[in-house]
């Protein structure tokens, strides 16, 4: 499923309506059915694996921004809500997978007017010099404008240690944005927990304009061979009995060692495999081993795993 097409249609949100003495309550079950939010958050269940903290908030944001949608059809809105968010967490976690989800939960609901998600880094809004970062980043902002702006490791924004860096400015520029077209833009900030915390410590706006705290755990090993074959299958490959323990020993050894990225780890882990099996099949079909049938094409095998650098590392001990 695909957001972040800027041609994707625009919705403009419900007028605000008085209040009406006729209309002394709202169906919530048929709110919730007429903007399909559920469909939303079912397949946020269904694609993501484990993840469980994460999918209760989201669904907790969405049941409130649907009850604030009937207080206002009732003319007992308390203003625009601040949706600003953050999503703390390891690389590969799903937080921008999360992230897309969510612009469509918004776009559903009427918070925005687009269901359209721009990403973008540090490079993409701070400048190299004088007079470069303020048109970078008004010009993401305006690319952003009623959708969501996804700030990867936003911390990055904030080089105190660099007195000629420019960060301050494009955050200042943000700020600004995020206060004053808050009806018309949600800016969702990501990056490692404790990196977050600091942020937010040496910039105190950003911490009172967000509205959402949404922490994502790691994935234990059993959730990483369900991730990782979920991808085979998507794929159309397979792993038989014996890769699939090589795998698991792999995921063993892997999660230990530094750098690891959760789901993006297993995805390079298992495009390294495939490289290996394609690189075998090509060497058994020249050595004479004759045509190569479905079987043979999508099974990835136990020495296409344990060929990997991880198992040259001695193997880890007790947790």
């Amino acid at each position: 499923m695909t957001l972040a097409a800027a041609d994707l249609p625009v919705h403009e949100p419900p007028e605000k309506s008085p209040v009406r003495p006729d209309m002394a309550s709202v169906d919530l079950v048929a709110l919730f059915r007429e903007s399909a939010v559920g469909e939303v958050l079912a397949e946020l269940d269904r694609d993501l694996v484990g993840l469980a903290p994460v999918k209760t908030r989201i669904g907790e944001i969405a049941a409130q921004l649907l009850v604030e949608r009937a207080r206002e059809t009732l003319g007992i809105a308390s203003g625009a809500p601040t949706l600003h968010m953050c999503f703390s967490g390891n690389p590969g976690t799903g937080k921008t997978t999360v992230a897309l989800r969510m612009a469509e939960v918004l776009f559903r609901l009427g918070y925005i007017r687009r269901k359209h998600l721009v990403s973008v880094t540090r490079d993409d809004l701070v400048g190299q010099y004088i007079g470069h970062t303020a048109p970078k980043t008004r010009d993401v902002l305006k690319r952003a404008m009623g959708g969501v702006l996804f700030i990867d490791e936003a911390y990055y924004l904030y080089r105190p240690e660099n007195e000629r860096d420019y960060g301050q400015e494009a955050i200042e520029i943000l700020l600004q944005t995020m206060e004053n077209q808050r009806s018309d833009l949600v800016v969702i900030l990501a990056g490692y927990e404790s990196r977050m915390e600091t942020f937010f410590q040496s910039n105190p706006g950003f911490r009172s304009r967000i509205a959402h705290h949404v922490t994502f755990p790691d994935y234990d090993a059993a959730e990483l061979l369900a991730i990782a074959e979920g991808m085979l299958a998507r794929m159309h490959y397979r792993l038989d009995a014996e890769a699939r323990t090589a795998f698991e020993d792999y995921l063993a050894r892997r999660i230990r060692q530094p750098n690891f990225a959760n789901a993006r780890s297993v995805r390079n882990a298992l495009d390294r495999a495939r490289l290996r099996q394609a690189s075998r099949l090509f060497a058994e079909a020249m050595q004479g081993g004759g045509p190569s049938d479905t079987a043979a094409l999508t099974l990835l095998c136990a020495t296409d795993i344990r060929a990997s650098r991880v198992f040259d590392a001695p193997s880890p001990g007790p947790a």
